[in-house]
């Protein structure tokens, strides 16, 4: 009796060991990234006040310069599903002088000023993924992601000892693809376009990026993302495309 319970107990322990180990060997199941992206701004914008108002051109008008903020994200891989939450700010600002007046939320500005506009991006995405070919040495994986994408706009002008302001925060959603080609976890390729619209609103969001990981819970990536952003919602508007590189490291699990 003694010898049985002692096979079933080494029987156990090693079927536990073989458990462990093929958990060991699978794809990591979290990824956290952190880097930098640089994004050169385009397009319009304004504030209003019983649609009054005028729209401003962020380079002939008020001379934007770039945005170089930090950026993170975390997903979760869950078999044929993708869980993501990514977060992006933006922080644009510029100097002027206006050809002619213009009239932001309500205010009248004429001749020098200066603007600020700022979008902080929360992204929360899903992906399934049709084909997910993620067990073989070469990988391809392929699915349909849908995500929201909380927008919180600030938006403000400053001339003389005028100075006027207006924020928003609007939820867009989007829908799109996603895919996946690599070799093992040692380099890989990402893409992904999603786009949706309503009310005046819109989210187009293409990014590409690629992964290099020299051991398979570490690596470093480096991709290019545009986003065209329209908003016309509680007197903001906005008609932009923001784009530009951007690069980081990433830790997985």
């Amino acid at each position: 009796m003694v010898m049985n319970l002692k096979k079933k107990m080494m029987t156990a322990v090693a079927a536990g060991c073989f458990a462990f180990a093929g958990f060991a060997q699978a794809d990591e199941t979290v990824a956290i990234k952190a880097g930098y992206m640089i994004l050169s701004p385009s397009g319009q914008f304004g504030a209003s006040v019983n649609n009054v108002g005028t729209k401003i051109d962020m380079n002939t008008d008020l001379n934007f310069d770039n945005s170089t903020q930090p950026t993170g994200e975390i997903s979760i891989n869950l078999g044929d599903s993708l869980l993501t939450i990514g977060y992006v700010p933006m922080s644009f600002a510029g100097n002027g002088v206006l050809a002619a007046p213009v009239v932001f939320n309500g205010t009248a500005f004429a001749g020098a000023v200066s603007s600020e506009f700022n979008a902080d991006i929360i992204d929360i995405g899903y992906t399934y993924y049709l084909v997910n070919m993620d067990d073989l040495p070469s990988r391809f994986q392929l699915g349909i992601e849908s995500s929201v994408k909380t927008v919180i706009a600030k938006t403000s002008m400053t001339g003389g000892a005028l100075t006027a302001n207006k924020d928003v925060t609007l939820p867009i959603p989007t829908l799109g693809l996603r895919g996946r080609v690599a070799l093992a976890d040692f380099i890989g390729l990402v893409g992904r376009v999603g786009y949706l619209g309503y009310a005046g609103n819109s989210f187009l969001d293409v990014d590409a990026q690629i992964e290099f990981s020299p051991i398979p819970t570490l690596g470093i990536y480096g991709g290019y993302r545009q986003m065209t952003l329209k908003i016309d919602n509680r007197g903001v508007f906005a008609d932009t495309t923001f784009k530009g590189p951007y690069a980081g490291g990433f830790f997985r699990f």
